[in-house]
């Protein structure tokens, strides 16, 4: 496997990460709005991922619903998902096939959503009583 290309093209973006494991990097760049973005590789894909927040107990269905909204008309890179109690961002590409420009595009995407989309998200976390 020639890793090489991702670690590349993290250094080309100038975005600060470190390697968690083989095959694993995490995304720490709050200069560029991108934090705690996993970037894993699983041949043959590359797969983006951020954990956005937890399922709420309340609300689920509207939450679900403006998801699924989110996904058609405003992300154009990857997609909001359910992983066990956790809403997640995610894309995968081809490695083989993946030039610098699709790696940046999700990386703008998944910042682009996590910041537009934190004000309307937000109104479903669970508020801690004061």
């Amino acid at each position: 496997m020639d890793k090489n290309k991702i670690e590349q093209y993290l250094i080309d973006l100038m975005i600060t990460y470190r390697e968690l494991d083989e095959n694993i990097w995490l995304l720490e760049d709050p200069d560029q709005d991108l934090s705690s973005i996993a970037v894993m590789y699983d041949d043959p894909l590359v797969v983006f991922r951020v954990v956005v927040m937890d399922v709420p107990e309340e609300q689920q269905l509207e939450l679900y619903t403006k998801l699924l909204e989110l996904n058609a008309s405003e992300i154009i890179h990857g997609a909001y998902a359910l992983e066990e109690d956790k809403i997640i961002l995610i894309n995968s590409l081809d490695y083989d096939t993946m030039d610098f420009s699709e790696f940046q595009s999700t990386l703008d995407s998944f910042s682009l959503a996590l910041l537009q989309h934190y004000p309307i998200l937000s109104n479903y976390r669970v508020k801690l009583e004061q």
